[in-house]
């Protein structure tokens, strides 16, 4: 902390440079992700906004359940489709779209198997169960949805908001956990007898798959057992496919026109998380572009320290605590100096203290303390965020950071989105 009172950082990160991000025409995919909760959605779809008013043609990728991204960016509703978001202005365009986790499932079944096939794993009661909620469906969906995106060449930026997950490292694990699951020895004892023929088939069936087949009945059920062979058996064809894709979408991550922006509070658990993220896209040679720090409290009177502005208030509230000479107690000299004793309030023509609420315990001195109350608070706010983000800093300290200021509520419409933009370009908190 400086003389005056100012918070200053141990460590000043490199500032994240966002519209020199945004207006590189190689930059071709942003992949906005990190813990749930630290405002995912809301910097995609304000980053969406700023690139496509500086000239790009930008979709964006989101998959937020609360579906408040169409509501502010003025859709009645977003679903796998790319939409057109009107009243954009500059010389580029703006879709929106939100990931149908179980329709892009489907999509892929209707592409790659043919007509009855396609027909009998869709109506297969595992395969409706695995589509809509297999754990890491949703971030492996996301992947192909990307892919897919990508492959279409319509736009010239991506911008996907990855899934709300426990963790941030889900996005990059789930696809293979599933190529794995797809691929992997369970799924292939279940394929071995449909692709052993004739009687040698009947008798591994008989013989070497009674004692499993027995198993797995007491613990899934006879019933659900059938459907997942059934729907082994029908996938059969389309199981190297998912790993495929799945490996030709994370080569797509790691290429040069790929940049992952880490998303953050200025909270110990969700920079925590960053850091892991931060790590791990190095380990799978990743291109991090940066960090985004939502949610920085800043303060227009940091000169005021935490410390001076309780001790102003203790000397409000219980006046004599430091001497104050006549002229400088303001108000409390005028009021004594009347014989009152105690600050008053002026009355009213009925002769009514001033407070109309009834409050005879409301003075001027009081307001006054209570207001450098709290400005104490946001100065101990400001100064546990700052450490936190030194902490990070520290370990990273080539992470370039890009820090947005906390708003007093949610961003509900297109001006909203912008006024993120023009925060997240600027890189630091209001009253920094």
């Amino acid at each position: 902390m400086s003389e005056g009172g100012d918070i200053v950082g141990l460590d000043t990160p490199p500032r994240l440079a966002v519209d020199a991000l945004l207006d590189d025409r190689g930059t071709r995919i942003i992949v906005c992700c990190g813990a749930g909760g630290v405002g995912k959605t809301t910097t995609a779809a304000a980053l969406g906004v700023r690139a496509a008013e500086r000239g790009r043609k930008v979709v964006v990728l989101t998959i937020d359940p609360a579906r408040r991204l169409a509501q502010s960016m003025g859709i009645d509703s977003l679903d796998n489709t790319p939409r057109r978001v009107k009243d954009v202005s500059g010389g580029g365009e703006l879709h929106a779209m939100m990931l149908d986790m179980k329709r892009t499932f489907d999509e892929i079944v209707e592409s790659h198997a043919e007509g009855d096939r396609a027909q009998a794993i869709l109506d297969n009661p595992f395969y409706q169960s695995l589509s809509a909620g297999f754990a890491g469906t949703q971030e492996y969906m996301a992947m192909e949805k990307l892919g897919q995106l990508r492959a279409r060449d319509d736009w010239d930026l991506i911008v996907v908001d990855t899934p709300p997950s426990r963790s941030a490292l889900d996005f990059l694990d789930a696809p293979k956990r599933l190529g794995s699951f797809l691929d992997g020895k369970f799924i292939r004892v279940l394929m071995a007898p449909a692709k052993v023929g004739g009687r040698a088939g009947m008798k591994f069936l008989n013989v070497g798959m009674s004692m499993m087949t027995g198993t797995l009945s007491k613990l899934m059920g006879a019933s659900l057992l059938k459907d997942v062979q059934t729907f082994v058996a029908a996938m059969d064809t389309m199981f190297g496919g998912f790993r495929t894709r799945a490996d030709a979408t994370f080569r797509l991550l790691q290429a040069p026109g790929t940049a992952f922006l880490v998303v953050a509070a200025p909270e110990p658990d969700a920079l925590r998380e960053a850091a892991y993220f931060v790590e791990r896209l190095a380990a799978e040679r990743m291109p991090l572009a940066g960090l985004v720090l939502n949610r920085v409290h800043g303060s227009d009177a940091g000169q005021l320290s935490a410390e001076r502005a309780l001790a102003a208030a203790e000397n409000l509230e219980y006046g004599g605590i430091v001497d104050q000479e006549s002229g400088k107690a303001g108000l409390r000299d005028a009021e004594d100096s009347a014989g009152t004793g105690s600050p008053a309030l002026a009355e009213d023509s009925n002769g009514d203290d001033a407070d109309d609420n009834g409050n005879d315990d409301v003075t001027v001195d009081g307001i006054t303390a209570g207001l450098l109350r709290l400005h104490a608070e946001r100065m101990q706010v400001i100064a546990r965020e700052q450490r936190t983000r030194d902490r990070f800093t520290s370990l990273h300290p080539e992470v370039a950071v890009a820090e947005v200021a906390a708003l007093p509520g949610d961003v509900h419409d297109l001006a909203g989105l912008r006024a993120i933009g023009e925060r997240l370009a600027a890189g630091v908190p209001a009253g920094a």
